[in-house]
């Protein structure tokens, strides 16, 4: 019987392709053997953030899902899917948001109380601004900032928040300050705001009926389990 040559092109192009299949086989059994797990995560993120909105913070992973069931509900308005809170004898309207910053995506959640009007709280993230500067967006001293602002002009029409730098005036609408330093990173929370929510306006949710509306799909809409963080 012939020896092997393993010093040959033959040999080595065969082992390598051998050894390519068999790692990418236990990759692909790795990731469906994990993909239940990082789903879950990814869900439970969320439903922290929806949480932070409405100011339920640090809670921890078995408390966040227990709150987010005993509050939030799933709703729709149009073809618009939002959650409904329930807090404190409250109905909370939570729309999510999305939009760019100056190196990626920005998202969060904007909470109102229930006259769809003042912001009850609000979340932001990012997926790359730089940490100290667009980065601050996630902070709590920058979302706190909306806390008790309209979103409605004095003629009930949708205008969004302001966000403004030092010495600034907002035109038409309330305002918050800008992060020194990242006024784009600002001005893409501004119009994530506006073009994310604008929408809803559009499908009613900020008249009466639209609203009555809304409340009817989120009796009828159970929240789904949990399977278990992010984002994006």
């Amino acid at each position: 019987m012939a020896k092997l040559n393993t010093n040959s092109n033959v040999y080595t192009i065969v082992y390598a392709t051998v050894l390519v299949i068999i790692v990418a086989f236990l990759l692909a059994l790795a990731n469906a053997a994990l993909k239940p797990r990082q789903d879950a995560n990814v869900a439970l993120s969320q439903k922290k953030q929806i949480l932070a909105s409405i100011n339920e913070r640090n809670l921890g992973d078995k408390r966040s899902e227990e709150a987010y069931n005993a509050l939030v509900k799933d709703a729709t308005v149009g073809d618009l899917a939002f959650y409904i809170a329930n807090k404190d004898g409250k109905e909370l309207y939570i729309l999510p948001v999305r939009g760019a910053g100056l190196w990626g995506a920005i998202w969060g959640y904007v909470a109102l109380n229930d006259d769809r009007n003042t912001i009850y709280g609000t979340y932001f993230d990012h997926e790359s601004e730089t940490p100290g500067l667009g980065g601050e967006i996630k902070t709590e001293k920058f979302q706190n900032q909306f806390i008790g602002k309209h979103v409605l002009n004095a003629e009930g029409q949708f205008v969004g928040v302001g966000i403004m730098k030092a010495g600034q005036t907002a035109d038409g609408m309330e305002q918050v300050d800008a992060i020194s330093g990242a006024t784009i990173t600002s001005k893409g929370v501004e119009a994530m705001i506006l073009n994310s929510i604008q929408p809803f306006a559009e499908a009613g949710f900020f008249e009466a009926q639209g609203a009555a509306k809304a409340c009817e799909a989120s009796e009828a809409t159970e929240v789904e389990p949990v399977k278990e963080e992010e984002q994006l």
